[in-house]
């Protein structure tokens, strides 16, 4: 299971080929998107004024909301959440909320997160990354 940050949801948002291509190679069920990158993606439209662009946005995000199946919240979220805060914050790395709960997502269903936010993710204890967005050397 590939679980998507909100900075590759972003990405397909802004239509960057590189993290499409990658996406096309997977079946429908093996991506999924977390309520919390969700939440990011509609906070980040909300913000901007009403124009064009952000329409565009909205419906793109629209599309994505359609296309791609989320990652429940399950009891098994809430559980690697509390250890991922709990760990972090012992080693002193603490990260956002949100992105402990998303980096949850991912480890309750012993999946990978996309993102481009990998040094900051590869804190968390357990946790495998792949950059889609990176060139390939």
């Amino acid at each position: 299971m590939h679980v998507l940050d909100t900075n590759a949801v972003s990405a397909l948002m802004r239509g960057d080929q590189r993290v499409i291509d990658r996406l096309r190679q997977l079946d429908r069920s093996e991506v999924a998107v977390p309520q919390p990158v969700l939440a990011e993606i509609a906070y980040g439209v909300a913000r901007l004024p009403r124009s064009r662009r952000r329409a565009e946005l909205e419906r793109r995000a629209e599309a994505i909301r359609l296309e791609i199946p989320r990652a429940e919240w399950t009891d098994a979220v809430s559980a690697a959440f509390g250890t991922i805060k709990a760990a972090l914050e012992r080693g002193g790395k603490r990260i956002e909320d949100f992105d402990a709960a998303i980096a949850a997502h991912a480890l309750a269903v012993r999946g990978t997160l996309v993102t481009a936010d990998v040094e900051h993710m590869i804190r968390v204890p357990g946790l495998t990354v792949e950059d889609w967005s990176a060139k390939k050397p």
